[in-house]
């Protein structure tokens, strides 16, 4: 198994002030435990990338703290983006005991091919991007596969149930909750043709003027006539 490192420095610059920190390439960062106090630090953000893109939040980053001589062994639990350019805003790094058990999500992997899919008989709905599992940290897995190979038919689907992990890894979703499934792929609709209706100028009869009201009043409706003002 690959071991990634990423150096880290102590962070003074708090607050909003740490708009200053992402313009020199910079992000900031905490750091946080079970046995530990929370700590402010910060990572460079192409070292981060390189590092985030490749571990992802499921293997273990050993964080090199400056003036520390260990590592500390952390998982990535919240990467915070800007919305307009992805570029990473905030990093929270989970320092764990090797020793004991954590809680992770760990994403789907969808393998195989389905014979209705590759014909455009059927399209793949997926419910489910990511399972819940429990395990120490050495033993989360990078994602958890489901093989769509064995569906045949419009309505076959995959359960969490499904999922092939390993003795050391238990899966806290609900079993029975629906990974991904067969549906029958959406008509596209005709569109609709409204036909124009077309006077008969033979019959002579003359549209009503514009704001006019085309009825006449019924017999025995009572028409009232405004007055004039008197001068």
């Amino acid at each position: 198994m690959q071991k990634y490192i990423l150096k880290a420095e102590k962070r003074t610059i708090l607050g909003s002030k740490v708009k200053q920190l992402r313009r020199t390439g910079v992000v900031p960062a905490n750091l946080f435990g079970k046995t530990i106090d929370s700590q402010a630090i910060q990572v460079n953000a192409v070292e981060f990338n390189r590092v985030y893109k490749e571990a992802g939040e499921t293997s273990l980053v050993w964080v090199k703290l400056e003036g520390e001589e260990k590592e500390r062994p952390t998982l990535i639990t919240s990467v915070h983006f800007n919305p307009v350019t992805s570029a990473k805003l905030h990093v929270d790094f989970h320092q764990v005991n090797l020793k004991e058990k954590v809680t992770a999500d760990v994403p789907v992997e969808i393998v195989g091919e389905s014979e209705l899919i590759t014909t455009n008989e059927a399209v793949l709905s997926q419910s489910l991007n990511e399972i819940e599992i429990e395990a120490l940290p050495t033993d989360i897995p990078e994602s958890i596969v489901f093989d769509i190979s064995s569906l045949k038919a419009i309505g076959d689907h995959l359960l969490v149930s499904d999922a092939k992990v390993s003795a050391e890894v238990e899966v806290k979703t609900d079993p029975e909750q629906m990974v991904v499934s067969l549906q029958e792929p959406q008509k596209e609709e005709e569109p609709l043709v409204v036909e124009e209706e077309v006077a008969d100028d033979a019959t002579g009869a003359e549209a009503p003027a514009e704001g006019g009201d085309a009825e006449k009043p019924a017999e025995g409706d009572e028409v009232k006539h405004e007055e004039a003002p008197k001068e």
